[in-house]
């Protein structure tokens, strides 16, 4: 019998980390979470992965605290004997302008977004290269590669992601660990929804396809760049914006 392989999603107890986790979950992996401060989804989301097979470990843990990643990484190769997949999901936003923006506001955006893959990606390697095999994805942003008025932070972090992936990737190839990077543009969320119609309509008119992505769709480009049927793909940018940014 085939053994089961492990996924390891950061900030995965909503949104596009959860339909992450759920994909993956669908496909026999089981799965480890870590949430910050929202506990509330937790329990039902374990349910769901118990319900379609997958053991699950859910841990709070800052991600761009070292020592409580470590500890996340510690027990889930206790549990489990190791991680196969890592998707840094894991993002935080503090929009302003340039000239409005605080320190505060740059740094904090950075430290998770940027140090927080850097950290999580550290910790998880050191296993994936005993086991000299992985793929790790990192989600980027379109804003990332093309820039956003308002979201100098974010856009910095983002790019910054996409030159981290590319590097990771070039060092760590030896052991066979394949690391992509996935750089969604507009996606429905909850906050999304509640838009007015003309800012929707706005978005819409922004998008060669006329319609936001959904968190599915973004999660089934991540599954295939965590499994076999992307073992020669590496060090790659993919882009999932309903052609916003060619």
């Amino acid at each position: 019998m085939e053994e089961k392989k492990t996924v390891f999603v950061t900030g995965g107890s909503r949104g596009i980390g959860k339909e992450v986790a759920l994909k993956f979950a669908e496909d026999g992996y089981d799965v480890i979470l870590n949430y910050v401060s929202d506990k509330t989804d937790v329990d039902g989301l374990t349910k769901e992965l118990k319900d379609k097979g997958a053991e699950s470990l859910i841990l709070k843990a800052d991600v761009s605290n070292a020592e409580e990643v470590e500890n996340v990484v510690k027990q889930a190769i206790e549990k489990f004997g190791k991680i196969d997949v890592l998707v840094n999901n894991a993002g935080i936003t503090k929009d302003n302008l340039l000239m409005r923006m605080s320190e505060e506001e740059f740094d904090k955006v950075l430290e998770i977004n940027l140090k927080g893959t850097f950290i999580v990606t550290k910790a998880v390697t050191k296993y994936m290269m005993k086991k000299r095999q992985g793929a790790i994805i990192n989600l980027s942003s379109v804003v990332g590669v093309a820039g956003n008025a308002g979201q100098c932070n974010y856009s910095a972090s983002k790019a910054g992601i996409i030159g981290f992936t590319k590097s990771v990737a070039k060092e760590l190839a030896s052991r066979n660990i394949r690391a992509n990077a996935v750089a969604p543009g507009f996606i429905a969320t909850d906050m999304t929804q509640v838009l007015p119609d003309a800012v929707k309509e706005n978005i819409h008119n922004q998008i060669p396809l006329k319609r936001m992505g959904t968190a599915k769709e973004v999660a089934e480009l991540i599954y295939f760049l965590g499994s076999d049927a992307s073992s020669y793909i590496t060090g790659q940018v993919i882009n999932i914006d309903g052609g916003m940014v060619m």
